[in-house]
């Protein structure tokens, strides 16, 4: 079965074309998958613990510059260790440098069903809607692998969307949910595009996911608003759904910059 990597060792993995990026779809990897399979990563090595009672709630990656598509990586330790609250920090290295710093937040589980509220409303389900390929704005091979159905027509700035995919993560690999569905939240800032990418840059640089719920299933539902200040700098907000409803919100800042400064 196709998937986005390939184990090489116990910390290393080999990108797939499938990774291919964006911005420069020959020898880039769009982060998305590499998002996922930092989490697959940490929950490896979260595994000798499970049935501990905590959920992976809060994850954040600081890009910090191109990705490579060639062989990373991944190492993952803990910075505080607790009962009620952990926190993990995950590093990946590509050609001798590092280029991705994660730290996510473990929390306890309780039973708070009696005061859960607040979420956002449902999306419509995407069983019924049509597909609508993305490779008319990106190229890359990760964008061909995309099944992306668009509640509505996207706007300027503005999109709210369904994407999947069959193939996997790590392969030969079961992963979590949770894996599975970061590996997509990063393609928020492809979908509601203000400008088009052949006339300007806007890459992020991080990505930021908060959650209430742990996602489930195969979709990932992104309630998506981009901004673009007046000084180089945006924001891509989304609000994360599965097809139980929202499960939490994920944020990235953006770099914006004409292609050609001329």
């Amino acid at each position: 079965m196709p998937s986005y990597f390939e184990r090489i060792g116990s910390e290393r993995f080999r990108p797939t074309a499938h990774t291919g990026g964006a911005w420069r779809p020959d020898d880039e990897q769009h982060f998305s998958p590499l998002g996922g399979l930092i989490v697959h990563a940490i929950d490896g090595f979260l595994a000798p613990r499970e049935g501990r009672g905590m959920h992976l709630s809060r994850i954040t990656f600081d890009i910090l510059g191109f990705l490579a598509r060639e062989e990373l990586e991944i190492h993952v330790d803990t910075v505080r260790p607790g009962r009620t609250i952990e926190l993990v920090e995950a590093t990946v290295v590509i050609a001798g440098r590092v280029a991705v710093i994660t730290r996510a937040w473990l929390l306890a589980v309780y039973d708070t069903a009696a005061v859960a509220g607040g979420a956002a409303g449902p999306l419509a389900p995407p069983d019924e809607l049509p597909t609508r390929p993305l490779a008319s704005v990106w190229p890359g091979g990760y964008i061909a692998s995309l099944d992306l159905r668009p509640v509505e027509p996207p706007r300027p700035g503005r999109a709210r969307t369904w994407v999947s995919t069959d193939l996997e993560l790590v392969a030969g690999e079961p992963s979590t949910s949770l894996a599975r569905y970061v590996a997509l939240v990063d393609t928020a800032n492809g979908v509601a595009v203000r400008e088009p990418p052949t006339a300007w840059l806007f890459p992020n640089v991080d990505l930021s996911i908060h959650l209430h719920r742990q996602p489930a299933g195969r979709w990932v539902g992104l309630d998506t608003t981009v901004v673009f200040g007046a000084e180089g700098q945006g924001v891509t907000s989304t609000v994360l759904h599965d097809t139980g409803g929202a499960v939490g919100y994920a944020h990235q800042i953006l770099t914006i910059r004409p292609l050609d400064p001329s």
